[in-house]
């Protein structure tokens, strides 16, 4: 039996098992992603409780650093949405990804008040598209009478990501990598 006979035969109109199908292979990634992208988001403010000792950083210096990062996220989030329109939510999104991930890898490795700053205004510019091209690449996938599921899907993660950043937050703090404090 192919899958459209088996589709067929279970009874349930084909496009509520398209939407079922859709709806169980994007939202669970989509889903993680969301929960990465806002611990990464938010991780600066549980860095703090290291981070101005270790850095010798005052409470200016780190106030504007993690404030440079909305900074670049204000100024790239339409430009970035656009594009994601112009060339594919996609390749925006796994491009979007991979510049993010890099920069806050590199954000461990900093140690002046310039390069934090830095760091944290490309790693807003860098993940400035992703919550729209997201969006927006769900409009690809659901029809109009779904998406407000589907987003509320994607964006549940928020709430689960700020419970489980403080766990993950408490454990890199205690560990220490190749010399480098949590």
């Amino acid at each position: 039996m192919t899958a459209a006979e088996a589709l067929a035969s279970s009874g349930a109109p084909i496009a509520d098992l398209a939407r079922r199908h859709v709806t169980r292979r994007l939202a669970p990634f989509l889903f993680v992603l969301y929960v990465l992208n806002y611990l990464d988001r938010v991780n600066i403010s549980y860095a703090a409780l290291q981070m101005t000792g270790d850095l010798k950083f005052s409470n200016a210096v780190f106030g504007f650093g993690a404030g440079s990062f909305f900074i670049g996220y204000f100024l790239l989030q339409i430009p970035g949405t656009m594009l994601v329109e112009l060339w594919s939510a996609r390749k925006f999104i796994g491009a979007t990804l991979i510049i993010w991930g890099a920069l806050a890898t590199v954000t461990g490795f900093i140690h002046t008040a310039q390069e934090f700053y830095w760091i944290r205004f490309f790693l807003g510019a860098a993940e400035a598209g992703f919550f729209p091209g997201v969006i927006v690449y769900l409009t690809h996938w659901y029809r109009y009478e779904d998406r407000s599921k589907a987003d509320a899907l994607f964006m549940i993660a928020m709430p689960l990501s700020n419970m489980l950043g403080a766990v993950i937050a408490a454990f890199l703090m205690r560990i220490s990598w190749l010399g480098l404090p949590g």
